[in-house]
């Protein structure tokens, strides 16, 4: 499998993006080709090797006409869909610029299709954007990690005035995000720079086990006393359990034993650490010491919710102490399906293996509803749901 890791020593941004796909492998040429498929015009590229702290690196130079005119979400997907680019190109450029407007939408108070892009909607970042995409895809990469995010402090002109950075769109985008801060004075994570890292990569953290075949660095343009540079390092997966069949996910298992908690506690913990984006909470019956009946509290969850999730155990319960550990886990491909019942309509999860359907699971709460609504016996309509999941052939 086809790896890629962005490497943010100095943070991230559309244009560092590029520069550092050029480094690694991608053909500028080729890239200009694409990028003027795209029905923009007034805009012009250069782009040079620099040396930054004795390392050299590309710096990308996208200049355009002054006069940008203030694009909603459906303009900027609409240039998108008419540049001639594969589609899954397309797909990943407009995922991108979903998940910029849905953090503009956030911090205005509008929703997503009433934004006006302002900055984020102007040539070069739709540019960077799509080149970005455009380079991942042409480089082969089938998965991104991205390690964590160095952020820096202070003021960034905008259109709105002075915004405090990190910039409130960045901090809506990077919720979840493993983030730490620097000692330095101005933009590290651009919003461009964060709406590419969440919505193109699989997951944040350490570096996945990897052979490097290229490496490219990509140099921001403000100079600061640390390297201003993204390193992305692209190369094949050497974890055996890495294959391309299933979606390869980590996972952090988080574990303690408890028996000093009310049932009550418990009970709190599992609802309270659910909401907070725990993937599954169990208990298991452990005899403890002397002779004491407790429990072996478990708790799956993406890793960068694990900071989340273990502070709250520590908070909640009386426990002194957790464990962790991080695996791997391979998910099936799932998506919903909505049915029409003699009961009404109901919802069904169908997990996939490529196009082939493995399993097939009715929404409970639907089935529940329905059952109750109608006076019919519960795996009735969770029977009929899945029959005619079975028939649509979808």
């Amino acid at each position: 499998m086809k790896l890629a890791y962005l490497d943010c020593i100095g943070g991230i941004a559309g244009d560092m993006t590029l520069a550092a796909l050029i480094e690694a492998g991608v053909a500028e040429s080729e890239l200009l080709d694409a990028l003027h498929t795209l029905p923009l015009s007034g805009w012009q590229w250069r782009s040079e090797r620099v040396e930054i702290e004795a390392i050299y690196a590309r710096r990308v130079y996208i200049t355009h006409d002054e006069e940008q005119p203030h694009r909603h979400l459906s303009d900027v997907l609409e240039i998108i869909e008419q540049g001639d680019l594969p589609p899954v190109v397309k797909q990943n450029a407009g995922a991108v610029f979903t998940r910029l407007a849905e953090a503009e939408a956030a911090v205005h108070g509008t929703t997503p299709d009433r934004v006006h892009f302002h900055e984020v909607g102007a040539v070069d970042a739709i540019l960077d954007v799509v080149g970005a995409c455009w380079g991942f895809h042409t480089l082969g990469v089938e998965r991104i990690v991205c390690s964590p995010l160095p952020m820096g402090r202070g003021f960034v002109d905008a259109a709105h005035g002075a915004l405090p950075l990190p910039a409130p769109a960045v901090v809506e985008l990077l919720r979840g995000v493993p983030t730490y801060g620097i000692p330095i004075q101005g933009e590290t994570v651009t919003p461009t720079g964060a709406a590419l890292a969440v919505a193109l990569s699989h997951r944040f953290g350490v570096q996945p086990p990897m052979r490097w075949e290229t490496v490219g660095y990509g140099a921001g343009h403000a100079d600061r006393p640390l390297p201003n540079l993204l390193r992305i390092f692209v190369g094949e997966s050497t974890d055996t359990l890495q294959t391309p069949a299933g979606d390869w996910q980590s996972v952090v298992q988080i574990e303690t034993n408890i028996d000093d908690a009310t049932p009550q506690q418990l009970g709190y913990v599992m609802e309270r650490a659910l909401n907070e984006g725990a993937l599954d909470v169990f208990f298991t019956p452990v005899q403890m010491k002397k002779s004491r009946p407790g429990v072996h509290l478990t708790v799956l969850a993406a890793p960068e919710r694990a900071d989340a999730l273990m502070n709250l155990l520590l908070r909640e319960t009386p426990t002194l102490g957790v464990r962790y550990s991080l695996m791997n886990r391979r998910c099936l491909e799932r998506d919903h399906l909505r049915v029409e019942t003699a009961y009404g309509v109901v919802r069904v999860k169908r997990a996939r293996e490529g196009k082939r359907v493995l399993h097939l699971a009715p929404e409970y709460e639907d089935c529940v509803a329905l059952a109750r609504q109608h006076g019919a016996p519960l795996h009735a309509v969770m029977q009929e749901a899945i029959q005619k999941a079975r028939e649509s052939g979808d």
